[in-house]
């Protein structure tokens, strides 16, 4: 089934751009804001019509669709005083939110838009820009089923998997755990490997060893072998890891659980972005320990 409503789209990064480029290929009307031009034209030479502003996108738009940095980045073009959209915006369009926020975020949306007659759906995804170019992503939607299903012709565009989560907050949050075990895993098998390259292990028989036991995880059958190629591209960046799991911590703080793991996790991404390496990919936390050790973990020159 097409879907007939236009798109605002806010947001061509690494997730955003492939989300446009399939809406377009299944016919979708989409129009598009982002601060990088050469993004933008890319987007429009696909068949995207280029908007001024987020303002004019609220006044020629039935969904406006955002897949941009932070929460407070959406809020700011939203909700936030002379700056917000959404008193451009009339009862029953849409707020698509894409972006990996906060449950705070995701509850104030919800309570501001309701009260404007906005319908604010939240809808955070999984998997990689690898994955949104090939339109097959998982959205994870929290919210009544009536919207959902006057969403889902959109979603499928570019969605392989459709997890209705719960009510509104409830994807938000299971994001947030996602996230927070995959970055976890992340920081435990490059400080792992840090150590081992320390101790003079040879690289090829570690990431062989643990990836045929217990050790072996989804994230590192995508970024294990990467990371000891020395292969560091930002399919998900070192700062939006550092992001997304400080939002778990405050989350886990405000739920009052003990957050242990999550500080150490925090801590480390956030050191590694200090010494310069948030826009590389996530697994460059590994580079942080390389400083510290003098060693650097990698595959033998040979292998």
């Amino acid at each position: 089934m097409a879907f007939e409503k236009v798109v605002g789209f806010v947001g061509l990064g690494g997730m955003g751009s492939g989300l446009v480029k399939n809406m377009l290929l299944k016919g979708v009307a989409v129009h598009v804001m982002d601060l990088d031009p050469k993004k933008v034209e890319l987007a429009e030479s696909r068949g995207a019509k280029v908007a001024s502003s987020v303002s004019e996108m609220a006044r020629t738009c039935d969904v406006l669709a955002f897949c941009i940095g932070r929460a407070e980045d959406v809020q700011k073009l939203t909700i936030d005083g002379e700056t917000g959209c959404l008193k451009d915006m009339k009862p029953g369009q849409i707020i698509l939110d894409h972006t990996t926020t906060s449950p705070d975020h995701v509850d104030l949306m919800s309570k501001v838009c309701g009260n404007a007659g906005v319908r604010y759906c939240e809808a955070p995804m999984t998997r990689t820009p690898l994955h949104a170019d090939q339109g097959c992503v998982n959205v994870l939607y929290g919210g009544d089923t009536d919207l959902l299903e006057e969403l889902r012709p959109l979603f499928d565009t570019y969605a392989e998997n459709i997890f209705h989560v719960g009510p509104s907050g409830h994807a938000i949050r299971l994001k947030l755990i996602h996230n927070f075990i995959a970055f976890a895993n992340v920081a435990s098998f490059c400080e792992g490997f840090a150590l081992a390259a320390k101790e003079g292990l040879d690289m090829t028989k570690v990431i062989d060893i643990i990836s045929a036991a217990g050790g072996k995880s989804g994230m590192m059958d995508l970024y294990g072998r990467k990371t000891l190629e020395r292969d560091f591209t930002p399919y998900m960046a070192l700062e939006w890891a550092e992001k997304d799991v400080g939002y778990y911590v405050r989350w886990l703080e405000k739920a009052g659980l003990p957050g242990f793991m999550a500080s150490s996790v925090h801590q480390t991404y956030s050191l590694a972005s200090i010494m310069g390496f948030g826009q590389e990919g996530c697994t460059a936390v590994i580079k942080a320990y390389e400083k510290l050790s003098g060693v650097e973990a990698a595959f033998p020159k040979d292998s």
